[in-house]
């Protein structure tokens, strides 16, 4: 079927750098069947031309090697702008006239891609659905809306609502870009298509299971989001909480969008809530030192710049298994990374000829490159059985001829196809926010736990060590085990 992109927004960054990049790879792959448009839309005054040559410049960036003359030319044919401002119905009505002529009366899909501030998400589907750009009787009609989803449970809700006046559930897209990286999705196929994983993934072999969102960057100039966002607004509720959902689920009897998802909110219905003093206990804040200096941070700002999070999944599979969770700006390195850090031997044979026992690990890592590194234990040459860690390397840049797929081509494509598998639920965002709301709450009340200081460039406060050493246990403070270059 033909089908045409409206893209909200259109004149800002995600559109340039992310979006048409992505959409022009998969063009250029021959992945967008059928006759497609992609129509621009914000606020700025530009003819079809003009809005044209402003992308080819970050198109030729940002596609890489995939980027020539001739198929941007063939591309760009298909790209069309239309000035509107999601304020204004009339312009809404007009754009509803301007896709009726590009598609000439024939039957089109349509994928409206909401690319603007959050707060303007609501007006603008209340906007396309009073002028008639719900209606699905002659083609699907897809809505998809970026993070934050939101910014308590109340907000999520009410937004929730508003948005299911105008379009069903199964039409629309909450989008989280991490979910379309190759390593996520891998999590997947390593577990339910090796027989060695499955079997020990759970709490028989499982010593605990760590999920980092490290981040080298301060905040810049952004304080005016993020000093009323904090970290867990900005990196708990959606990503990380996605990435243990993914590590944490039951395998779906199929691999099927309604069933993955049900699985995913299993998990979010099982992690154990926290209580009285559990928020003092298995919580720990941090804030870097400079922050108060950034331009536009009240004085004396009580936001988080890092936060670590102990969370258990009281169900048949994880009972008892801590999931650390842990996120920071000005961090020592920039990675994201799953480390499943299995249980130790149960005895050693070797006595004094070994060092102490370590546990296996496997670390996913998520970005900036993309793979997966086992850790397992054997001999030192020339050695009375001293052992050592050696690793196991696979690198999806290496297998794929380092033309590995931005997030952003699997989700758009998916969107277009109709497979919902990789973006979140109405329930899944409702129950994510209400694991975070009780702890920042708890960290607001006067009882909240101490903000810690630390040095930028490091692992976070050192007492995000300390916590981890009473519990016997040490963070995996390493750089990419995998470099992208």
């Amino acid at each position: 079927m033909a089908h045409t992109i409206v893209i909200f927004g259109a004149s800002g960054d995600l559109t340039s750098r992310k979006l048409i990049p992505a959409l022009f790879s998969l063009f250029k792959k021959n992945k967008l069947d059928g006759v497609m448009r992609i129509v621009g839309v914000s606020r700025s005054r530009f003819e079809h031309e003009q809005f044209r040559s402003s992308l080819r410049e970050s198109a030729a960036k940002f596609s890489g090697k995939l980027f020539d003359d001739e198929s941007w030319n063939e591309f760009s044919r298909h790209v069309y702008y239309h000035p509107g401002d999601i304020k204004d119905p009339s312009d809404f009505e007009s754009l509803a006239k301007f896709l009726d002529e590009i598609e000439q009366g024939e039957p089109a899909g349509r994928l409206f891609y909401l690319s603007t501030m959050p707060q303007l998400y609501e007006q603008a589907i209340m906007q396309l659905g009073a002028a008639g750009l719900a209606d699905d009787t002659n083609g699907f009609r897809r809505v998809i809306i970026e993070k934050p989803f939101g910014t308590d449970l109340a907000t999520a809700h009410a937004l929730n609502d508003s948005i299911h006046k105008v379009f069903r559930e199964d039409q629309i897209y909450r989008i989280d870009h991490y979910l379309g990286k190759e390593t996520v999705q891998n999590i997947f196929a390593l577990r339910f298509a090796n027989s060695i994983f499955e079997p020990i993934w759970n709490r028989n072999y499982v010593d605990h299971v760590q999920i980092t969102v490290a981040e080298e960057v301060i905040i810049g100039r952004r304080a005016g989001y993020y000093d009323s966002a904090g970290i867990l607004r900005d990196m708990f509720q959606n990503h990380i909480l996605q990435l243990m959902m993914i590590t944490a689920m039951e395998p779906p009897a199929k691999y099927d969008a309604a069933l993955v998802r049900d699985e995913k909110v299993k998990v979010l219905h099982s992690i154990r809530k926290m209580v009285g003093g559990d928020f003092a206990a298995d919580t720990v804040r941090g804030q870097y030192k400079g922050y108060l200096k950034e331009e536009g941070v009240p004085a004396g700002s009580q936001t988080e710049t890092y936060a670590a999070l102990k969370l258990y999944c009281d169900n048949w599979r994880w009972k008892g298994v801590p999931f650390y969770l842990r996120s920071g700006k000005g961090m020592s390195c920039r990675t994201t990374q799953i480390v499943i850090q299995f249980r130790q031997v149960p005895h050693i044979l070797f006595g004094q000829k070994t060092r102490s026992p370590v546990g296996n690990r496997l670390v996913i890592q998520v970005q900036p490159a993309e793979g997966i590194q086992l850790h397992f234990e054997t001999k030192v040459p020339e050695s009375e059985m001293k052992t050592r860690t050696s690793t196991l390397d696979f690198d999806f840049n290496q297998a794929s001829d380092g033309d590995m797929p931005d997030a952003y081509q699997r989700l758009l494509l998916d969107a277009i196809l109709g497979d919902a598998s990789l973006f979140a639920r109405s329930d899944e965002v409702e129950l994510a926010w209400g694991i975070i709301d009780p702890i920042l709450a708890a960290w607001r009340s006067p009882a909240s736990p101490p903000l810690h200081q630390y040095d930028p460039g490091m692992w976070g406060p050192p007492e995000a060590n300390e916590w981890m050493g009473e519990q016997k246990r040490e963070w995996f403070d390493v750089c990419p085990v995998l470099s992208s270059h």
